[in-house]
Formats: structure tokens, C-alpha cells, sequence
């Protein structure tokens, strides 16, 4: 006699989706509430659900409330809980894929809602941010996206960011977002040969970071820039483009003297003579100078 069978079927897992979405932010049979952003907007979820899906609210809705003297204290806290430092949408989002295993994005939200993904520790929902970001990348986002990624070390989305970058150069040096990068970001950006923008628009751009950062972060100009600033290609410039930045760093300070003094040392011997061979090396946006042909054998 053959023994029982089991299965597990599946039923319609749209409709069921779809079930769970009337209760993201329902007040009725909610038992926790979240009071969140500036605007201190009411948001309404339930406890099981959030504590099952993310170990982070698990956390959070088993701790004892304030003042009590039972750890163990079978009454979970009711809220509110006050998330003043995420917007309302930001959050929503996050409490929407925990219900639907789905989520709402838009480009306005979308890297801080990833942000709020790592920090919830929600792998799959950080997938789903990633790829959404790497779809609708544009000029004017991708330094952000780019700057995230390294910070939450997304590494598929830090290659798609800087591939971008590398294809509209010109255009993405002129952008706030690039303005705003941190000096590691812009380093590993100018390491880059085959960025589409000649050396001297790069060392302007740079100079007009180096000259924000010095200001939002009131530190001098040189010391700011010292990082990004050992990535400039100077022996690619032509000496009456030195002479011309010679002349602007005498008010800014923004690139050492020594590194100057190394490029004009490489047009006197005709090689990049004592300068690292990168720096020698035309990027692909490079516009095409005499010298380049002697500085070309040592790039090899």
C-alpha cells in the first residue's frame, strides 16, 4: 500500500500580493505606528508582518518599553516610534516591500530608499533599488549614484556608474551632483582612461569641485584636493596651457608646485621623465598635442 503524498501548490501569488498592499499604512487591526520625517507623518503597520520580514524591526518591536523594569515584558511596545531622518515616501516604500515583496520607486527616492535597505539589512530590496537606479541612470544622478555605491559597497552599481561616466564625461563634470563627490569617489573617477573629456576641461572641473568641498568643508583648497589632484594628467597639457595654470594656481594653491615642475620637466627631456607612467597616458577624450608622441613610448 503506497504511503501518503504530500505537495505544497501555490495559489494565485499576485492576488495575494495584492491582498497585503490594502494593508500598508491601514490603521484598522494595525498595532504599531511610526511617526515619521519632518513632516511627522503618521504611518500604521502590523507587528507580525515587520517582525517576521526584517530583523532589524524584529529588534526594534520586541525591546521592552521605556521606563520598564521587565526585560522580558510580554507587552511589545506600541509606538509611536520617531523616525525623524527618513522621508515619508522613503519610508513607505520600505514598509510596502515588506508586505508585497515589491516596492514603488521613482528617481527621486530611489537612492535613499536604498540607503534605508542596507540599513534595514534588506538584501533582495536592495537588489531591486540597484537595478532600478542602473536602469533609469541620467547625467544629472549618476555622481550620486556613484557615490552611494561605493559607500554601501555596491560594486556591480559602482561599474554601471562609472561606464556612464566614462560616456558623457563633459557633460557629467559640469553637474552639482559632481561637485558634491567625496575626494576618494573623484579620485578613482580621474583614474579612469577612458574618460570622454580633454585634460584641461578635467583640471577646470576639478578646480571647481576642489573650490566647493573647500567651502563646505572649510578646509583649505589644497588640502581638500590633495587627493584627486595626484590623478591629473599634467604632462599632457602644452606649455602655454601650463603657463595659463601656473597662473590660476598662484591664487588657489589647488596643485603642488612639484607636479607642475614635473611636467615641464617631461616636455624639456621629451619623455614623462620621473612622472608615474598613468600620468602620460591620453584618456580617451584627450585632444591630440605635438608632444604626445614623445610622451607615448614611455606609457607603454
Amino acid at each position: 500500500m503506497a504511503g501518503p503524498c504530500s505537495a505544497r501548490l501555490q495559489g494565485d501569488v499576485a492576488a495575494f500580493s495584492a491582498a497585503l498592499r490594502t494593508l500598508v499604512n491601514n490603521p484598522q487591526f494595525s498595532d504599531v505606528m511610526f511617526v515619521v520625517g519632518q513632516e511627522q507623518q503618521k504611518v500604521f503597520a502590523h507587528r507580525c508582518v515587520l517582525a517576521c520580514r526584517c530583523q532589524a524591526f524584529h529588534g526594534m518591536l520586541s525591546q521592552a518599553p521605556v521606563g520598564s523594569q521587565d526585560s522580558s515584558s510580554s507587552v511589545p511596545p506600541q509606538g509611536p516610534f520617531i523616525l525623524g531622518n527618513v522621508q515619508p515616501e522613503v519610508f513607505l516604500a520600505v514598509i510596502e516591500f515588506l508586505y508585497t515583496n515589491s516596492v514603488t520607486l521613482n528617481s527621486h527616492i530611489a537612492l535613499e530608499v536604498l540607503t534605508s535597505s542596507v540599513e534595514y539589512g534588506l538584501q533582495d530590496l536592495c537588489k531591486l533599488c540597484v537595478k532600478f537606479i542602473k536602469d533609469t541612470l541620467s547625467v544629472e544622478q549618476v555622481c550620486e549614484a556613484l557615490q552611494a555605491a561605493v559607500t554601501y559597497g555596491q560594486v556591480d552599481l559602482q561599474q554601471h556608474c562609472l561606464a556612464f561616466i566614462e560616456g558623457s564625461t563633459a557633460a557629467v563634470v559640469r553637474t552639482q551632483g559632481f561637485r558634491e563627490l567625496s575626494d576618494v569617489v573623484l579620485a578613482r573617477v580621474l583614474r579612469s582612461d577612458r574618460l570622454a573629456v580633454d585634460e584641461l576641461d578635467l583640471v577646470q572641473a576639478v578646480r571647481e569641485w576642489a573650490h566647493v568641498s573647500s567651502a563646505v568643508l572649510e578646509r583649505p583648497v589644497p588640502e581638500v584636493a590633495a587627493l584627486p589632484v595626484r590623478e591629473l594628467r599634467l604632462p599632457l597639457l602644452a606649455p602655454s596651457e601650463l603657463v595659463t595654470l601656473e597662473s590660476y594656481n598662484q591664487q588657489d594653491l589647488l596643485i603642488p608646485v612639484e607636479n607642475i615642475a614635473a611636467a615641464w620637466r617631461a616636455h624639456a627631456l621629451r619623455k614623462g621623465s620621473g612622472v608615474p607612467s598613468r600620468l602620460c597616458r591620453p584618456r580617451r577624450g584627450t585632444r591630440p598635442r605635438d608632444h604626445h608622441r614623445h610622451l607615448e613610448p614611455h606609457a607603454k
